[in-house]
This record gives structure tokens, C-alpha cells and sequence, in this order.
């Protein structure tokens, strides 16, 4: 797009003009955490997102870049699934089981404390 693919204050401010010349219009969304995009058998997920609208013409375009991984819909094997020590204490506690079992089968129900508990008891 730009020779190096690096673009300087100067030329970032003269496409700005020169886009506003032509109607078209950009902003970026702040506070943004997350995208989901969801497909028919799987989800896209984009962390730590940065989004931008460009208006032009009458449509909205989206600009998105970040981290992103798949998650397979209706699967147990969701590796972003993030399960506290707290959690897994919880259900250890509640059920007599120990904590690596406690936390295999948190993963397994997407972290639902009660599923978890009554799966185990």
C-alpha cells in the first residue's frame, strides 16, 4: 500500500484531507475488547481488536486487525475458555474431588459452576 509499509503524520494527515475531498469519512472505536464473527460451524474471535468505520458513498466499511483464533461451535475443546483457581477450588470443595479433576471438567462444560457441580456429584 505504502512503499515500506510505513506512513508518516504528514502523509496520514494529507489522505485524511484528500478523503474528506471525496465524501469519505474514518474513525476508529475506541474501548473495543473483542470481535466475534460468527460462521456457520465456527466463530472467529479477534482479541485485543482496533476498529476503524471508513463511511464513503453511503456504506459502512469495517477495518479490523488484532489477534484472532477459531472456535469450532458446539465443541468442548474451547482452549479460550479461562478457568480461575477460585473456580476449580469451588467445585473441588463442593464435590470431593480433586483439583485437576475439578478443573478437566470445568473445561469440559465452557466453565459452568453448576453443571460442573452436578456432572461430578
Amino acid at each position: 500500500m505504502f512503499p515500506g509499509g510505513k506512513i508518516n503524520a504528514k502523509q496520514l494527515k494529507q489522505m485524511e484531507k484528500q478523503m474528506k475531498k471525496m465524501g469519505m469519512n474514518m474513525k476508529e472505536l475506541d474501548d473495543v475488547e473483542q470481535v466475534v464473527i460468527t460462521l456457520k460451524d465456527k466463530e472467529i474471535v479477534i482479541k485485543n481488536a482496533e476498529v476503524s468505520i471508513m463511511k464513503a458513498m453511503g456504506q459502512e466499511t469495517y477495518q479490523i486487525s488484532g489477534d484472532a483464533e477459531e472456535r469450532i461451535k458446539g465443541s468442548n475443546e474451547d482452549t479460550s475458555i479461562e478457568i480461575s483457581d477460585d473456580d476449580v477450588e469451588l467445585v473441588a470443595s463442593q464435590t470431593g474431588v480433586s483439583a485437576e479433576k475439578a478443573r478437566e471438567v470445568l473445561e469440559e462444560v465452557g466453565g459452568d459452576l453448576a453443571e460442573a457441580i452436578m456432572k461430578l456429584e
